[in-house]
């Protein structure tokens, strides 16, 4: 406001604009182009594939999940009542624990063919909220994708994630049959007379959906949390076009 204001002054003291024509149309060209909706759309899918790469490769780590407080899988809410009556069970507490290990390990397995699916959705994400999703809150974006993608993603997860389940991880058993032993063991103890006297329940949990909602919730949070950083941190936009879309939250 203050050049342009300079502007007109001097255009006012001289005799005629015409000898400031250049110096206008230099200073026009100095300003910035407002964002188009393509470019927000093209930054917002470079953030979100940048969140997801990031998000994958680090879950899929040794210990992604296992030593990760807020995201570690631990036993399925209605398998609780396990470890409520681990002293019942013959080896129970080291049954649970290496169950515990497992189910991480499976999901930190999975994940590390998350990326391609993720990158996939991303791709056809069409720009009509894209401004809405630029100026929104700090996981706008990650929000968006988690809606418009949640189901294709589960269908697409599940089975890598069954795959992985299956395979032969820790002292040559899957995480299914550590997870049978562990159940099997529980469900004799709660069909017996003192198991029904306590009122034990067998447990049926589906393992592989329930490690592919909390792999995928673990994704999504991690996602986000990149976003943030992207959103916030101007050192963590790797290229222009990043820098360019995202710098506009900082006006």
């Amino acid at each position: 406001m203050n050049k342009t204001i300079s502007i007109l002054l001097i255009c006012f003291l001289f005799a005629s604009c015409a000898e400031l024509q250049p110096f206008m149309d230099q200073y026009a060209l100095s300003q910035p182009k407002p964002l188009s909706s393509a470019e927000v759309s093209s930054g917002l899918k470079e953030a979100l594939k940048i969140g997801s790469k990031n998000a994958s490769n680090l879950l899929s780590m040794q210990d992604g999940f296992y030593k990760d407080e807020l995201i570690k899988i631990l036993l399925p809410p209605e398998a609780q009542s396990i470890t409520k009556n681990i002293n019942l069970i013959p080896g129970g507490a080291e049954l649970v624990d290496k169950v515990v290990l497992r189910l991480n390990r499976a999901a930190e397995d999975a994940v590390s063919e998350a990326t391609p699916i993720f990158i996939s959705a991303i791709t056809e994400m069409t720009i009509a909220d894209a401004f809405g999703i630029l100026k929104g809150g700090n996981d706008a974006a990650t929000v968006y994708l988690q809606n418009k993608t949640q189901n294709k993603l589960q269908e697409l997860f599940m089975p890598k994630v069954k795959a992985s389940l299956d395979k032969k991880l820790v002292a040559n058993l899957s995480t299914n049959e550590s997870w049978s032993l562990l159940t099997k063991n529980y469900n004799a103890v709660a069909g017996s007379f003192a198991g029904k006297l306590a009122s034990l329940e067998p447990i049926n949990t589906k393992l592989d959906e329930y490690v592919t909602e909390k792999a995928l919730s673990a994704l999504f949070l991690k996602v986000a949390d990149e976003e943030k950083l992207i959103r916030k941190d101007p050192l963590k936009r790797v290229n222009d076009l990043l820098k360019r879309v995202f710098g506009e939250l900082d006006k």
